[in-house]
């Protein structure tokens, strides 16, 4: 059953005289409880279709529906609503609250989320058990990408968008965190969504999605040898 749904979507930002197509006619389906890759280089549009899938954005042209609604068209407060109720998001940039413990960061989603997983229990599931009462200046990056990982997967969302969620991490730890996401796919029904131009995460996923300057080149499913429907843009 598919749960997002993208059709004709365009994205132009203009800045004076000059404009700038990041997305450009593109559509796509995507199956809950599938964990999707989307790969491209910098600049493709693959944040941009994050951005918009997560309600950060909205399109110039097209409609974007998730879990049945069209969110294309909401306003600024019923995307902050659908934003509540659906998305988790990690992003490269961490946004965890200085003044805040490790605990107390995770724990935020409560507010927010009436289904949220135990926070000790998700900071658990990435290692930082010893680092409940830090405070986020005390921690490393990789470290500090985890407990946003955990936030997001503590808020327990029907769809997870994650901005290189390992691109901070070693390799052992990145295997454990893409672990849990695997497990949020396939154990309890999430759709996971990654942004990443790291080809071996790709290897892991259901659907793969290949972004080329925000243009759909070859709209076409196809199995590779690995099993995995993959979409080439």
């Amino acid at each position: 059953m598919s749960v997002v749904e993208f059709k004709g979507v365009s994205k132009i930002y203009q800045s004076g005289d000059h404009r700038q197509k990041a997305l450009d006619n593109i559509s796509l389906s995507i199956d809950e409880g599938k964990f999707v890759v989307i790969l491209g280089a910098s600049g493709a549009g693959k944040s941009t279709l994050l951005n918009l899938l997560g309600g950060l954005d909205s399109p110039t042209s097209g409609t974007i529906t998730v879990d049945g609604k069209d969110i294309s068209t909401l306003s600024g407060n019923e995307l902050a609503e659908y934003r509540a109720e659906k998305v988790g998001f990690v992003f490269q940039s961490y946004n965890l609250i200085p003044t805040l413990t490790v605990k107390e960061n995770v724990a935020l989603v409560k507010d927010i989320s009436r289904n949220a997983f135990d926070p000790e229990e998700m900071i658990e599931k990435v290692g930082l058990l010893d680092h409940l009462h830090n405070f986020p200046s005390e921690l490393s990056g990789g470290e500090q990408q985890r407990v946003s990982i955990a936030r997001a997967v503590c808020k327990n969302p029907k769809i997870l968008l994650c901005d290189e969620p390992t691109g901070a991490l070693d390799s052992d730890t990145g295997v454990m965190i893409l672990k849990l996401l695997l497990d949020m796919s396939h154990e309890y029904g999430k759709t996971i969504i990654i942004v990443t131009h790291n080809q071996n995460i790709a290897k892991m996923a259901d659907v793969i999605i290949r972004v080329r300057n925000g243009k759909i080149k070859s709209p076409e499913e196809q199995k590779n040898p690995l099993n995995v429907q993959e979409v080439d843009w």
